[in-house]
Parts: structure tokens; C-alpha cells; sequence
């Protein structure tokens, strides 16, 4: 794994440390570790679907519906279990949409039905919530994972690490693994070498809507509430964090570890501008620029290495 995205990650704690000193103080590094889960959660679902040269524009929506229906189903069943279960559900029936209408729709890029969940999503969940607002309330368990601390460590930062160490098998240890990143780099060669391609990018989806679903349990946990509102730009908040991480959007290229940098990064960035008392407006185009700089940044490295393996094969030749 390149150590450039965790260099820029330790640079950039040493600096906010050294301009504002309450940075490092335990209560705000657990409050870091509690802002960035969820967007740590659902970047890794995110990762695996630019890994097959996808995107997916729902993961904010989709996790305020699952809130909101998470939410319902607690009006009707007291049961962390229960809830738990139909906020997952809910998130993965999203991302099955949208894999069964790019792959078996034949659109010519997930981009449109992504774009499309993202509204759909969005307005059911405003018609579901009661008088279109938020929802108070949630079970204790579901509060005690997203809001609850162990040892002083939020328990929303367990919740990472345990899929982070799952995402780490599924993309080093195992089949299904590489075929994601075979399918990244050439769908074509990927179907020659008869890796089944519609398969694994339907899966992709699915892993990405179920990763939304667990964002939706660790915001739910957090704030005890459930909203429509919930999620909103966290689309761009992951697509930020993989893309800062390392990835490519033109698949086949990135790691998990970077991904979960990335959104570290994010985390970092935005409380450093909190502290330093930057207007949440200026925060905004902040990330964007940030965006803008990691996909030039991707472009040039694209650019540099097509140059660089032209020159290798010239000298072979």
C-alpha cells in the first residue's frame, strides 16, 4: 500500500496540532473518530464500486431511508434486532435497484441510475417520515452503538474497524476479490477470462446499498433520531474519501486502508475548520476543492504512467 495519502494524513495533524492545540486533546479525537464512521462505513462500499469503474450517487439518500424506516419499524417494534435488521435490509433492497437496472438494464454507466435512486430515495423518504421531519427516538442498543464509548473510544469506531478487517479479507483473501478488481481493469478481459462481470458488479451495489444501511444504524445510534434530511452530500463525502485515498475512477486501482484515510482526512479537515471557527459554508467549497485536487491529482498520475510504460516499451523495443 503507497504510505502518500497517510503521509498527508500525519502532515495534516501536525499542523492543525500546532495552530490549535485543543486538536489533540482526547474528547475531540474521539469526536473525530464518532464524525467519521459513518463516512468511513459507507466509503468502503463506495470503494469497491469505483473499483469497477462505477459510482454510486445514492449511498446519502439511501441511508435516510433506511433511518426513516428503521425508525417506523421502532414505533411498531420495540427490538434493537428487529430495527437493526430493516435499516441493512432496506439500504441492500437499494443497492440491489441499482445494480439489477445498470447490469440488466444496459445503461451506459451507473451514474444515471444512481442520480436517479438519489431523488427517488430522497422523496420517499420525506412521504414516509411523519410531518416530513425527524423521527426521536431509538432502541438502547442501537444508541449505545452509534453514541456509546468504550474505554473512552466511541463504539461507531469498532464498527469500522470490524468491517474494515471483513473488506480487507474480501478484497485481499479471497476470490471474489480480485474478480472486482479484474473487472476494474478490463470488463472485457475480466468476461474472456470467464470472471462472471455482471455478477460481481451486481454484488458491488449490493455490498454498497448494505454499507448505507450501516451507516444508517451508526447516525441513528448516534443522534437517536431518524430524518429525511439525514445523508444529505455524504455521496460526495465518500466519493471525496476514496478518490483522496488513492483510488482511480477508472477502476482496477485502490485499497481499502486509503479509503479509510481519506475519510479520516475529511474528518480531520472538517473539525480543524470547526475549531478555527471557519464558517460551515466556506467547509463546503473547502471539501470541494479537496475533490477537485485528488481527481486532477488521479488524472496526472494516469497521465505520467501511460507516458512512463510508452517509454519503457520503446526502450524494449
Amino acid at each position: 500500500m503507497s504510505l502518500g495519502p497517510l503521509l498527508i494524513l500525519i502532515i495534516l495533524v501536525a499542523v492543525v496540532s500546532l495552530i490549535t492545540p485543543a486538536f489533540l486533546k482526547p474528547v475531540n479525537l474521539g469526536n473525530i473518530l464518532a464524525q467519521t464512521a459513518v463516512i468511513a462505513v459507507v466509503a468502503m462500499g463506495q470503494q469497491l464500486v469505483i473499483l469497477t469503474r462505477g459510482i454510486d450517487l445514492s449511498v446519502g439518500s439511501n441511508l435516510a431511508l433506511a433511518t426513516v424506516i428503521g425508525g417506523l419499524v421502532y414505533q411498531q417494534v420495540d427490538s434493537s434486532i428487529v430495527v437493526i435488521i430493516a435499516m441493512l435490509f432496506a439500504g441492500a433492497v437499494v443497492g440491489a435497484v441499482n445494480g439489477v437496472v445498470f447490469v440488466h438494464g444496459r445503461l451506459p454507466h451507473p451514474f444515471i441510475i444512481t442520480l436517479a435512486t438519489l431523488s427517488i430515495c430522497r422523496g420517499l423518504a420525506l412521504t414516509l417520515a411523519p410531518g416530513h421531519t425527524t423521527m426521536r427516538g431509538m432502541p438502547d442498543a442501537i444508541s449505545a452503538i452509534g453514541g456509546g464509548t468504550t474505554l473512552g473510544v466511541p463504539n461507531s469506531f469498532f464498527v469500522v474497524a470490524l468491517f474494515g478487517f471483513l473488506f480487507l479479507i474480501l478484497t485481499k483473501a479471497m476470490v471474489f476479490g480480485r474478480w472486482i478488481y479484474a473487472v476494474g481493469g478490463s470488463p472485457n478481459a475480466a468476461k474472456s477470462m470467464g470472471i462472471p462481470v455482471k455478477g460481481v458488479l451486481l454484488a458491488t451495489y449490493i455490498i454498497s446499498g448494505f454499507c448505507a444501511g450501516v451507516g444508517a444504524v451508526l447516525l441513528a445510534g448516534r443522534t437517536a433520531a431518524a430524518s429525511p434530511i439525514y445523508g444529505n452530500l455524504l455521496e460526495l463525502d465518500t466519493i471525496a474519501a476514496v478518490i483522496i485515498g488513492g483510488a482511480s475512477f477508472l477502476g482496477g486501482r485502490g485499497h481499502l486502508g486509503h479509503a479509510l484515510i481519506g475519510a479520516v482526512l475529511i474528518g480531520v479537515i472538517r473539525n480543524a475548520l470547526n475549531l478555527l471557527g471557519v464558517d460551515v459554508f466556506f467547509q463546503m467549497i473547502a471539501i470541494g476543492l479537496v475533490i477537485v485536487i485528488a481527481v486532477e491529482a488521479d488524472v496526472l498520475r494516469n497521465h505520467l504512467e501511460a507516458r512512463a510504460r510508452a517509454l519503457q516499451s520503446a526502450r524494449v523495443q
